[in-house]
């Protein structure tokens, strides 16, 4: 199957640390399909030798695994090429559709790697210049939109152009191998799904803990925040994937059917709710791998009386049969312990114990990263004495080491499922609405709450959050996976 992949926004960050080191390391494991041609268009003037050469320097910094030779990147960069394209002119449009049909590639995949005040104007665009033909795609890259409002907005451009077969609104998170096995776990196997349920579970806690600042994107997080940038997309699809009902089959509208249905199964915010079970938080100077770091307000293009969060943690639930009254706890925060994404699913303790001192119960940790993999934590005999004492003990499957031949990144996944036209791990319009329609009662809350001077609560930088966060926790008598 011949394709053409174009960037837009082909010279900015996401396209160079994140796209095309994956779809180098596709191409390295021989996955990329043959006889295609990588298109990154942006506003600069150069050439394909020239933004070949750019993107080398780059690629030394970047590329996961062992570094590019030099003869194994001039294989890949054959395939890559560059155009001037102001994205505000029409005949740039018409250009690059000359471009593309001189060839007539099976399929075109257009990826907005840009802001996303952008997509509307682009859609247009194309529609305009007739590229959005049945064999053109486009994915959307997060976020998308500020709010319910603009979201909407968004999607009514994208749909008034492309039909959703056609609209790929990707979140990397759904790419990784352990979301993956998530799915395969629970509905591949028979041994968890009788337990996956209220009966059996206590709560579940998701976590997406970075040990990092904002670095130098202070503007964009400030208009941004945890909620926005982490919890209305990545944390809610991670929920989706925990609670939702097994699919009817291993189709793309069939699970984001059932993903939907938990959405709008989420307990609504009121204002009551949110100050009881959202806790916001602003990260401070503090230390963090060992050197003194500064605090949020004191970030290159912060401002210095910005009120905007880096840290969230909320009590929710999924009123529904399956899940009613088991707490979910989301999490997400700048410049915490460690870097840190899992999902702690934690099994109610046994109704009676026969043996004595601890009677831990059992939990399933789905790590993230930076480990890719998945814990069953269990309780064992010692075998050292008459009077039996159990132990915690795990069983540890490490992705990496298992699979280690065939694994492959989200980006590469996600970009190699946009080419073959594979829809599963994407998000569809209604859930992608649904889930600003669930945060917009808690942004609504913090604006009123700020213009009433209030605000995030401080938190030290190197620490895992304001202490409310574990006092959230501890109101159910749970606490979260580091304190156990």
């Amino acid at each position: 199957m011949s394709f053409d992949l174009v960037f837009f926004g082909g010279t900015g960050d996401l396209t160079w640390r994140k796209l095309m080191p994956a779809l180098f390391q596709a191409f390295r494991h021989g996955k990329l399909p043959p006889g295609g041609r990588i298109l990154s268009v942006a506003r600069d003037e150069q050439s394909d030798e020239k933004y070949r050469s750019w993107l080398k320097d780059r690629f030394q910094d970047v590329v996961d695994a062992k570094r590019p030779s030099d003869e194994e990147f001039e294989r890949f960069a054959q395939l890559v090429h560059y155009r001037r394209m102001d994205l505000s002119q029409p005949e740039d449009y018409l250009k690059l559709k000359k471009w593309l049909e001189e060839r007539g590639a099976d399929t075109a995949v257009l990826y907005l790697a840009t802001s996303p005040h952008l997509f509307p104007m682009i859609c247009e665009q194309l529609g305009a210049s007739g590229l959005n033909g049945p064999h053109i795609r486009v994915v959307l890259e997060k976020p998308l939109g500020h709010d319910l409002q603009s979201a909407q907005e968004i999607n009514r451009v994208v749909r008034s152009v492309f039909s959703e077969t056609q609209a790929f609104r990707i979140d990397h998170y759904l790419g990784k191998p352990s979301v993956q096995n998530l799915m395969a776990l629970r509905f591949g196997n028979a041994l968890f799904e009788p337990l996956w349920r209220r009966e059996s579970i206590a709560n579940i806690q998701i976590t997406l803990a970075e040990d990092l600042g904002v670095g130098t994107r202070g503007d964009f997080y400030d208009r941004t925040g945890a909620l926005r940038d982490m919890i209305q997309n990545h944390a809610l699809q991670l929920l989706t994937m925990v609670a939702m009902e097994p699919p009817s089959r291993n189709d793309a509208d069939a699970i984001r059917d059932e993903k939907l249905k938990v959405l709008r199964s989420l307990k609504p915010f009121t204002e009551e709710s949110v100050a009881r079970d959202v806790i916001r938080g602003q990260y401070r100077k503090g230390t963090a791998g060992g050197k003194a770091v500064p605090g949020y307000l004191e970030e290159a293009k912060v401002p210095a009386d910005s009120k905007t969060e880096t840290f969230v943690t909320l009590r929710t639930e999924v009123e529904n049969w399956r899940w009613a009254g088991v707490p979910f706890y989301l999490r997400t925060g700048k410049r915490l312990a460690a870097r840190d994404a899992q999902i702690v699913v934690n099994f109610r303790p046994t109704p009676h114990s026969i043996f004595p001192g601890v009677n831990q119960p059992n939990k399933l940790v789905i790590k993230l990263q930076p480990e890719d993999g998945l814990e069953l934590h269990l309780l064992a005999a010692k075998g050292s004495g008459q009077q039996e004492a159990l132990s915690p003990v795990f069983l540890d499957l490490d992705f990496e080491k298992a699979f280690a031949e065939n694994r492959v990144g989200a980006y590469e996944r996600l970009l190699l499922d946009a080419i073959a036209g594979r829809l599963n791990l994407f998000v569809r319009s209604d859930e992608q609405e649904q889930a600003w329609r669930w945060v917009e009662p808690v942004l609504d809350a913090w604006e009123r709450d700020n213009a009433a001077s209030g605000g995030p609560r401080p938190y030290a930088a190197g620490t895992w959050g304001p202490a409310a966060a574990s006092a959230l926790v501890a109101r159910d008598s749970f606490a979260w996976a580091e304190e156990q």
